[in-house]
């Protein structure tokens, strides 16, 4: 997409929205988000079976999380499943490199950030957001699994948003598979969900606590996603 697609302004660089700017700019701004909306979903409509996985965009290539991804991915493009992912570099990149690897395809969602997150070189098919909420909706459109490696405050954003997307049943409960990769990394915060959300404050119910899954073996995490059907239709909220 070209560069004035991206901004009302045709600018790259990202800044808070006051109140103010968001009312003066509304028609101009909604304008973009409705035309995200509209080809993000188009775009990633062309890809009816796949497995988005998110994680760090900072693990470098040496990383053992970095190897896990690149050799997982590998392993669902050779399943017949397109790997997407948010197409940047770290974890992202090991994904979509293990499928591009495998003769896969490796799609990426990128999205526009202020230190200028460049795509990753693995990709096959790319679109570009400047918005998150749009590129997150078009992130979690019509996967089979999704697969959580360890990441920062975007991928935690990422997955306590799907598994409320899926507790809320904006998801379609039964297709949608969270796997969390790094119990090394995510049985910290499965004890946090467990002791003091469930027992000692009882935030969430017994129920909440089965939405994911964490697994680092791959014939595994395979076993788990080719036990899901492939969806053909928008796994959100029907009106």
């Amino acid at each position: 997409m070209k560069k004035d697609d991206q901004h009302p302004h045709g600018k790259y660089k990202a800044k808070p929205l006051t109140a103010q700017e968001v009312a003066h700019d509304a028609k101009t701004r909604l304008s973009i988000i409705n035309k995200e909306f509209s080809e993000g979903l188009e775009f990633i409509r062309k890809y009816p079976k796949s497995v988005t996985i998110f994680g760090s965009a900072i693990l470098p290539e040496t990383n053992t999380h970095y190897q896990q991804a690149r050799e997982l991915g590998a392993e669902i493009a050779r399943h017949g499943y397109t790997v997407v992912t948010g197409g940047g570099p770290g974890i992202m990149e090991a994904a979509n490199r293990g499928a591009l690897e495998a003769g896969g395809k490796s799609v990426g969602l990128n999205i526009t950030l202020p230190h200028e997150q460049k795509q990753n070189p693995y990709l096959t098919d790319f679109y570009q957001f400047y918005y998150f909420f749009s590129r997150k909706v078009a992130l979690t459109y019509a996967a089979e699994a999704y697969v959580f490696f360890p990441g920062g405050y975007g991928t935690l954003n990422e997955f306590f948003e799907i598994v409320t997307l899926v507790q809320t049943q904006r998801i379609t409960p039964a297709p949608a598979t969270i796997i969390l990769v790094g119990s090394d990394f995510w049985k910290p915060l499965d004890d946090f969900i467990r002791q003091h959300l469930y027992k000692q404050h009882g935030m969430v119910d017994e129920e909440a606590l089965s939405l994911y899954t964490i697994c680092d073996e791959k014939k595994a995490i395979m076993d788990t996603i080719l036990k899901v059907p492939v969806i053909s239709s928008v796994p959100f909220e029907k009106k």
